[in-house]
């Protein structure tokens, strides 16, 4: 018997020194909102300086942009002005300046018109990257060091009502071919991302250097520089990554954004990418419209500032929603790694603060998708939030409206 009451003793010295014992810590789960639901909670519930808030939002408000709210107008004040800066996709017009400011995933504040479907420009870039990253992850493309030339087909343009070729094309290439040329062959995926690729041709009826172009005519048509060794902002070769993007995935980028990214991270059924009126080809025996990365020439993607806000909270968690991984961390690491020749880029459209020159007052870790208008999503890993500003007038008064967010945390 006594053997038995030394084994309940010690049986009971052993749980209670088990009771003693601190429970395991847990980091908190981040929030994150259901297609349903996107809780809010007031700076105040949160810790933050609920006037320092307020103080943040006047100062977007009152840096409104001059340019005209009707979109189509602003573009022939603007880009329209280059050679060949004809529109050929869609404009609509834009509402009041508007944005969300959300806190480990909360919402804590918005103003303006949050579900207005406006267009973003070249925010649209940071979706494109995505489904390229998609892409890649998939499989269909082996590696982004790979030159694009050998996952691209010849092209055939949709031309409906057109049977029998004028005279006046007779003996000319029936077939699209963007990256045939010594020059483009010689293009990786890496070079498209980061906007280093050089591409020469003409796409859509917009000649690469008719975007932009310098103030010098003479260098509008020049010597290509080696893919990797210059940066140079450009829509037509954006839209040829599109382009090239559409042929791997052999399906329209909207219904690949939408199965991947967007109806998984719930975002809402309002938003749409457009691309332009004559950038439609046959694929599969359907025509398929090749969307644009951008809004210059109209298109691009027109989307309500929530679905801004859900991509952002995305990049921020880098490519993780709700523990399911969308985007790799390795592809959100490459995209936030700058190269050499522009040090404050990444990915299209992954603007980083590099020595702080972006954003003085956010931390070098911070980052932004921009586009015209201006329309941005700013991504804090270090204060664990997300700011969509639209329709705000410069970098100066960016950079003041995230300085009085910032403020509102605890000194």
């Amino acid at each position: 018997m006594s053997k038995y009451i030394t084994l309940l003793l010690a049986t009971v010295v052993s749980i209670s020194a088990y009771a003693q014992k601190k429970p395991p810590t847990v980091k908190p789960q981040s929030y994150f909102p259901t297609a349903q639901v996107w809780e809010q909670r007031t700076p105040a519930e949160s810790g933050l300086n609920a006037d320092k808030i307020q103080e943040a939002i006047a100062v977007a408000k009152a840096a409104e942009t001059k340019n005209p709210r009707n979109m189509e107008i602003s573009h022939y004040q603007s880009f329209g002005k280059e050679p060949f800066g004809e529109a050929i996709g869609p404009f609509a017009e834009r509402g009041d300046p508007t944005g969300i400011i959300i806190y480990k995933g909360y919402i804590i504040a918005s103003w303006g018109e949050p579900l207005r479907c406006d267009m973003t420009h070249s925010v649209t870039k940071s979706f494109l990257s995505s489904v390229v990253g998609v892409a890649v992850e998939q499989g269909l493309i082996k590696n982004v060091s790979d030159t694009v030339a050998g996952y691209m087909p010849p092209v055939e343009l949709f031309t409906p009502g057109q049977v029998n070729r004028s005279a006046d094309l007779y003996g000319q290439p029936q077939l699209l071919t963007p990256f045939a040329t010594p020059h483009n062959r010689t293009i990786t995926w890496d070079h498209l991302l980061r906007q280093t690729s050089d591409w020469e041709g003409t796409l859509w009826g917009k000649p690469e250097w008719a975007d932009r172009p310098d103030a010098d005519a003479s260098k509008w048509i020049r010597k290509r520089s080696a893919p990797g060794t210059v940066y140079e902002y450009n829509d037509v070769r954006v839209n040829a990554l599109a382009l090239a993007a559409t042929s791997v995935w052999r399906r329209p980028l909207p219904q690949v954004l939408k199965q991947y990214i967007m109806d998984p991270i719930g975002a809402s059924n309002t938003w749409r990418w457009t691309g332009y009126r004559n950038a439609w080809i046959v694929l599969d025996g359907q025509p398929v419209q090749s969307v644009s990365g951008g809004g210059h020439w109209g298109g691009g993607m027109f989307i309500n500032a929530y679905d801004m806000a859900r991509f952002g909270l995305l990049t921020l968690h880098r490519g993780n929603w709700n523990g399911q991984q969308l985007l790799s961390e390795k592809w959100v690491q490459q995209a936030l790694t700058p190269t050499s020749v522009k040090t404050d880029y990444g990915y299209m459209n992954w603007f980083l603060n590099t020595d702080r020159k972006l954003l003085p007052a956010a931390p070098a870790s911070a980052f932004m998708h921009v586009g015209n208008g201006n329309n941005i999503i700013y991504v804090d890993p270090e204060h664990e939030l997300v700011a969509v500003i639209r329709w705000i007038d410069s970098n100066r008064s960016i950079n003041e409206a995230i300085k009085k967010i910032l403020e509102v945390f605890p000194q």
